[in-house]
Parts: C-alpha cells; sequence; structure tokens
C-alpha cells in the first residue's frame, strides 16, 4: 500500500457526518462555508451537504450572525487585527455583509483606538532610534498591515506627536 491509499479516509453516512458536524459546531462557532467544506471533505454528496446545513441552522448549531461576532470579537481582542483585516476575512468565509456589520459592531470604538495607539506606539519603540518621520512611517505601514484604516492610524500619528 503506498502513500496515496493511506490518505483515503473512510467516507461517513450522513447521520455519521450529521453527528461529527453539530459536535464540532458546538465546540466552537462555524460558518456555513466551513461546515460545507468538511462535509464534502468527509465524502459526502451535494444533496447530503445541503440536508445537513439546513438542518444544523435549524437546530441553531450554524448561525453566521453569531459566527461573524465571535470571529471579528475574537480576532479584535486576541490578534488586534483592525476592521478591515476582520472585514476581508469574514468575505472570504462568505459571510453576508448584514452580518459582518454586526460583527463589527461588536467592537467598542473607544477600544478600538486605544488598540491602536497601543500599538502604533509599541512599534515606534521598537524602532531603531533616528529620524521621526521614519518611525512613524513604519509604525503606519504596521498598523496599517495589521487592518486598521489608514486615515485614522495617521490622526493617531498626529495625537502622539502632539
Amino acid at each position: 500500500m503506498d502513500f496515496e491509499e493511506k490518505k483515503i479516509k473512510k467516507k461517513l453516512t450522513p447521520n455519521q457526518a450529521t453527528i461529527k458536524a453539530q459536535l464540532s459546531c458546538a465546540y466552537q462557532e462555524r460558518c456555513q462555508q466551513e461546515m460545507r467544506d468538511k462535509l464534502f471533505e468527509w465524502g459526502l454528496y451535494s444533496n447530503d451537504v445541503e440536508n445537513i446545513i439546513a438542518n444544523l441552522i435549524s437546530d441553531n448549531f450554524l448561525n453566521e450572525e453569531r459566527f461573524a461576532k465571535a470571529y471579528a470579537g475574537g480576532k479584535f481582542r486576541i490578534k488586534k487585527w483592525g476592521r478591515i483585516k476582520i472585514k476581508i476575512e469574514l468575505k472570504k468565509r462568505k459571510i453576508s455583509d448584514y452580518c459582518i456589520r454586526k460583527g463589527l459592531s461588536e467592537i467598542e470604538e473607544a477600544d478600538y483606538l486605544k488598540t491602536l495607539k497601543e500599538i502604533i506606539i509599541k512599534k515606534r519603540k521598537e524602532t531603531p532610534k533616528g529620524k521621526i518621520q521614519i518611525r512613524n512611517y513604519k509604525a503606519a505601514q504596521y498598523a496599517i498591515s495589521r487592518g486598521f484604516e489608514g486615515d485614522l492610524v495617521w490622526d493617531i500619528i498626529k495625537e502622539i506627536d502632539n
């Protein structure tokens, strides 16, 4: 038996897959696309996948709005991502604009600005001493790469400089 044959997993029946999907959703918030991909991975066909997804939604195991709120809140608090990056990642997961807005509304504006300020100050301290413009530019570049809005980043930098 070569490597390719070992890689093929046993296909699950729709009932087995439903139970496994329910456990997966109970363990952690999931989005529909994530679950759909998993179900296909488990060897199910399109009809079965859509039926299982519909059952997971009706039994409240899957809820896109709840997922968006948990995802946005978690990525902001733990990874300190900005709104832009969170929005892009939610769009990749095929979350609706309505749910994305609901998810982003979980982030308090005061916390958002405080976190952004902390990120900029920390990055400026890490940047070797030199021209303040270069340190500011590097700090701004870093904050923007984390998904924070450019105009907001520069406003905070100006505020810190004054």
